[in-house]
């Protein structure tokens, strides 16, 4: 044994594919995959599922997803991680260029997690701070994070959705959402017209990485009696040059 393969490196080589696989896996993909003996693999995912680093997906008897544990220290690293200063320089500028309120977000099982914003100075404030969420079906970044996944996988998120109405704009039925989604994908801009509070609008605009696989999303928003959706729209390229800033911190 190397220093480069200890039972420490093999555990953390079987979560990165747990992670890659984006999906439950069955133990008998797993020895397929990974060049390790089955007896040795069911240990090791034995160990983690008592630590609640993974778990079994319910109704498939051996089919393994990464678990609440995983998935909390993975939102905690890109909370915290090297890049936070640099990001939230970009979205300093954004604001200091747009003068409204911008947020940095990502999709956290069927919510939307704030990973930074940053207020514009204005009387009219909502208390969202970094590490709050907000729901997906009825928030600019929320559909935007939802219509660029695969549409399988977005179809099935979907349906798993409780589309509670927040304001008349809310949209709560599931094929109309569908296709909302379908429009916003296409454009690659998504809208909030006051969909979940009234009278604010908001505009995001899609954080892509080098395999134009979206990882992010980045948003304006602002009461529509100082800048209503056309308005907010018009901050679209600025949106988008920032979002080409933001992917290169990821």
């Amino acid at each position: 044994m190397t220093k480069a393969d200890t039972p420490t490196l093999r555990a953390f080589a079987l979560l990165e594919h747990l992670v890659r696989a984006e999906g439950p896996v069955s133990l008998a993909d797993i020895v397929q995959d990974v060049d390790l003996p089955k007896a040795s693999l069911h240990r090791m995912l034995a160990s983690l599922e008592a630590g609640g680093l993974v778990i079994r997906e319910p109704g498939q008897k051996n089919a393994y997803v990464i678990g609440p544990r995983l998935a909390q220290l993975g939102l905690g690293v890109m909370m915290h991680s090297g890049a936070r200063r640099l990001r939230h320089a970009i979205l300093s500028n954004l604001v200091a260029d747009l003068g409204e309120t911008c947020n940095l977000t990502m999709l956290h099982e069927t919510e939307v997690l704030y990973l930074d914003r940053l207020e514009a100075p204005w009387p009219l404030r909502l208390d969202l701070k970094p590490g709050s969420h907000v729901p997906a079906h009825c928030s600019a970044s929320g559909k935007l994070l939802l219509a660029m996944l695969p549409r399988e996988q977005r179809s099935a998120l979907v349906r798993t959705l409780k589309l509670e109405r927040f304001t008349p704009n809310t949209i709560t039925d599931p094929e109309l959402l569908e296709a909302e989604l379908d429009r916003t994908a296409h454009k690659r801009i998504a809208i909030d017209n006051e969909e979940f509070v009234a009278g604010i609008a908001c505009v995001a605009a899609p954080v892509m990485d080098e395999n134009n696989t979206c990882i992010a999303a980045i948003a304006v928003h602002a009461p529509v009696s100082r800048a209503p959706l056309s308005r907010a729209l018009e901050f679209v390229p600025r949106l988008q040059e920032a979002a080409q800033q933001l992917a290169k911190t990821f």
